[in-house]
């Protein structure tokens, strides 16, 4: 592809929604962003759909020694998903994926309540689902996301995001009971590579975009502070 398809997460987002105007104006039809990089593309199409928005935390399970290579993920309130491949080449043993999965397990424990606060979350049961992404690599966290969205009863499920790789799309049809991919250029290699800005998305900025797509004030000390100095630990 000669050209970057997309300038930044927020026009993404803008051009996703244009894909999504059939779940416009419906009172059925939750948008679920997958932080800390789907809330900026997930916020535009909340409010282009008029649909209430809320973050659902997912969290890579980076390998022991590359944090950033994902074995898997792990999604509130669901199991770990695994890449059986990844963790039989890597040789990880079931003693430090239960650590890695117990530390990410604490980590969606603390995004949770700086995220959250006391704002109410939207119901989902015998709602559609919109779950998104700023993109779709190997696709395991948004599998995660998948699955854990089911256990609240929710009547579908549709994965969206901007740019993905063509397989991952297409295996997580499986999963989802649809997806939309703008864009699944070949070879993918990694989501960033198809933006012309992305730089990471920070706790504040998410609990911004949540405060204003609810109308509600940010939330009070010490939640807030506590995100703004987080470490910038890998999605």
């Amino acid at each position: 592809m000669g050209t970057l398809p997309f300038d930044n997460r927020r026009e993404a987002g803008q051009r996703l929604a244009e894909r999504l105007t059939r779940y416009a104006n419906r009172d059925d039809v939750v948008v679920l962003a997958l932080p800390r990089g789907g809330v900026p593309v997930a916020f535009e199409v909340a409010k282009a759909l008029r649909a209430p928005l809320d973050v659902f935390l997912v969290r890579k399970l980076g390998a022991p020694g590359y944090p950033e290579f994902a074995m898997g993920a792990i999604a509130a309130g669901g199991e770990p998903i695994l890449n059986p491949d990844i963790v039989a080449q890597l040789g990880v043993s079931a003693a430090t994926i239960d650590e890695v999965v117990s530390r990410e397990r604490a980590e969606l424990d603390r995004r949770d309540k700086a995220y959250h606060g006391n704002r109410s979350r939207p119901s989902l049961a015998g709602k559609t689902a919109i779950v998104i992404d700023d993109g779709l690599a190997t696709g395991s966290t948004m599998e995660a996301a998948i699955a854990a969205v089911r256990q609240h009863g929710v009547a579908r499920i549709v994965a969206a995001a901007p740019v993905g790789a063509l397989d991952s799309c297409r295996r997580l049809s499986g999963f989802a009971d649809a997806v939309v991919c703008l864009e699944t250029p070949e070879p993918f290699n990694a989501v960033g590579l198809w933006y012309r800005t992305f730089n990471q998305t920070s706790d504040a900025e998410v609990i911004e975009l949540l405060s204003r797509s609810t109308g509600a004030p940010l939330p009070e000390e010490p939640a807030f502070i506590e995100a703004l100095t987080s470490s910038a630990a890998g999605e």
